[in-house]
């Protein structure tokens, strides 16, 4: 049975409501139709993430952005600021619409775009369905699929360290938006060091923004976590490199990445 979660609906129509998106956004809009649905994020123009969402098409053109709802106000201001002359309109119509989660598939849905192990998710009418936002927590924690607007602050990280690369967020082939030169200058270099990655451990989470130590070093903090598992954000280089064991409030921690993380190269410096 679906459930639901949270997030704001910011639906942008008009001739040119694709173009201006096109314009600002990570994903190439372009491939909406066919896709069905797109995960895109609106960075500053130094590259470090604003927001994240998911991107639907809608009739004549239109665009349904599905947004956390901490960062929905900014980013209806945000994106209302870069539509300056465009003809095209944004209209909140989150009261009449929702999101629906499920494990399967389900009439309309769609496979999440950053990683199908994530399940399904439609856009329907504002409707009564049992609260999902635990479940999918534990799903996305389990997975190692950061929550970006509880586990980063706005201006906070660059494209990369947000793993937009990793879950289908960035497409680098699109040619301009807004960061579009440093997220591609940081991709061709390889010099995203910093990243979120899962930790394991034993007992409950750690607080949230506890330190994670390689022995007195400080390598990155705990954002959100559930028993067993959180989520960090690390210098995963000197992380993966330590010889020194790595705490968190004193306990033992260990790395977990996930297989499709994209690791930085190490670091030589002690860490």
């Amino acid at each position: 049975m679906p459930t639901t979660i949270a997030r704001t609906l910011i639906r942008a129509t008009g001739p040119d409501a694709r173009g201006f998106l096109q314009n600002i956004l990570t994903q190439d809009l372009d491939k909406l139709d066919a896709a069905g649905i797109l995960y895109s994020a609106l960075l500053s123009p130094q590259g470090k993430l604003i927001a994240d969402m998911m991107l639907w098409p809608e009739a004549n053109g239109g665009v349904l952005i599905d947004a956390d709802p901490a960062r929905g106000a900014d980013l209806m201001r945000r994106l209302s600021m870069y539509k300056l002359r465009a003809d095209a309109a944004l209209e909140d119509v989150s009261a009449q619409h929702g999101v629906l989660i499920g494990d399967e598939a389900f009439g309309g849905a769609r496979a999440d775009p950053r990683r199908a192990a994530l399940g399904w998710r439609a856009i329907a009418p504002a409707q009564d369905a049992p609260d999902g936002a635990a479940e999918f927590d534990a799903k996305r924690i389990a997975l190692g699929a950061p929550d970006l607007a509880r586990d980063a602050a706005p201006d906070e990280v660059f494209a990369g360290e947000a793993l937009l690369d990793e879950l289908n967020g960035v497409d680098f082939k699109k040619g301009c938006f807004i960061g579009q030169e440093n997220v591609s200058r940081m991709k061709r270099r390889a010099t995203t060091r910093k990243k979120f990655c899962p930790i394991v451990f034993d007992g409950e989470a750690p607080a949230y923004g506890a330190i994670v130590r390689a022995g007195a070093a400080e390598l990155g903090t705990v954002r959100t976590g559930v028993a067993g598992r959180a989520i960090a954000l690390l210098r995963l280089d000197r992380a993966l490199t330590t010889s020194e064991p790595l705490t968190v409030e004193g306990r033992a921690v260990a790395l977990a990445p996930p297989p499709w993380l994209i690791l930085p190269a190490s670091d030589e410096s002690p860490a």
